[in-house]
């Protein structure tokens, strides 16, 4: 494999523009289009795995993340309807088999113990509760075996950084060997966010290509309030102008910073408005040569794109757009020239 090349972005601001345009290119395997790989960064996936493990760790926190990865990497696995899951097709049958591996090598302890974790009643331990009552009263001095949530003891580590990394990076590796399937690049939309720029370092290599998109938020707003609901496809940002303002400042600067060789950050509105000049940057950062850039415009044309931006000079939209342009304008893009769009007029891609 020579290249693993991740687009993302902040939530709507144009990430699979890159998933498209780098599928332009030779040799870049991307069977799934847009579908978003999250599990590094989901909710106990493999980042919140390291911050368990690696920050404030005791016997019984690592019991629950140990727990808590494994759950979840079961539940993208098997989901078949749910659209961020489905691994056992999207990336490989081999998907948990590589994770038990994972687990293996972290989980250092496993001893015939519990603690309060273990203890907490759900609806089987419940039942089974109800069930052993009136046994246990008939059979006064009879001692039963305590009703656990898990019975096969506590899954302890005390890993050091550098193991842990080393683990997770073979981890990564195999499982992105799986979703490349021998091709020489392999294009994962979403497998990391911003937020999460600043730990890559720690689990990639010079194959890992980021291309971080930004996009004007007073398109981002209006889109999503105006044209995305209706489409099914809206992102979780507030529809009422002054908290998205507030919103979008927080989640930006909630952003640590990176500085790493293998990130590369563009504007979403550069593609368009200066294409020849913003493609000769990713071109090169990516280790592509022109030649290599042999479906050109076929899946990313900025001459369609452009529909998607200067929404926000639409006469009805104007008051939330002057709004945003107050209160976020470190974040806003200097178009080199004015156009007149509709909303309806907007084009999603698949």
């Amino acid at each position: 494999m020579d290249r693993i090349i991740v687009s993302t972005g902040y939530m709507g601001s144009g990430s699979s523009a890159i998933t498209d345009l780098v599928s332009e290119f030779k040799d870049c395997q991307n069977d799934y289009k847009s579908y978003e790989y999250v599990l590094m960064h989901c909710p106990n996936g493999l980042f919140d795995l390291e911050d368990k493990l690696l920050k404030g760790n005791n016997a019984v926190r690592s019991d629950e993340a140990i727990r808590s990865f494994e759950l979840q990497m079961k539940k993208l696995y098997n989901k078949k309807f749910w659209w961020v899951g489905n691994y056992e097709k999207i990336i490989s049958p081999k998907f948990m088999d590589i994770t038990n591996k994972f687990i293996s090598n972290i989980e250092e302890f496993n001893f015939p113990s519990y603690w309060y974790m273990h203890e907490e009643v759900n609806a089987k331990m419940f039942i089974k509760l109800l069930i052993r009552k009136p046994i246990k009263m008939l059979m006064i001095g009879k001692k039963f075996p305590k009703i656990l949530k898990y019975n096969d003891g506590m899954r302890v580590s005390f890993i050091k950084d550098k193991d842990f990394y080393k683990y997770a990076h073979d981890y990564i590796y195999e499982i992105i060997a799986e979703i490349a399937r021998e091709n020489k690049n392999v294009i994962l939309d979403q497998f990391l966010l911003p937020f999460n720029l600043h730990r890559i370092d720690n689990y990639f290599d010079d194959k890992l290509k980021v291309i971080v998109v930004e996009r004007d938020p007073r398109d981002v707003f209006i889109i999503n309030k105006y044209i995305w609901p209706e489409r099914g496809i809206e992102v979780p940002f507030p529809t009422e102008v002054n908290e998205f303002c507030r919103f979008y400042r927080k989640m930006r600067e909630s952003e640590k910073e990176c500085t790493s060789n293998k990130v590369f950050r563009i504007k979403f509105e550069d593609l368009i408005y200066n294409y020849d000049k913003e493609i000769e940057k990713i071109t090169t950062f990516l280790g592509f040569t022109e030649k290599d850039h042999i479906n050109k415009k076929s899946r990313f044309n900025p001459e369609i794109s452009i529909k998607n931006t200067q929404l926000f000079h639409k006469e009805e939209y104007q008051k939330e757009g002057k709004i945003i342009e107050r209160e976020l304008k470190k974040y806003l893009y200097d178009f080199p020239y004015e156009i007149k769009n509709d909303v309806k007029e907007t084009v999603e891609f698949e």
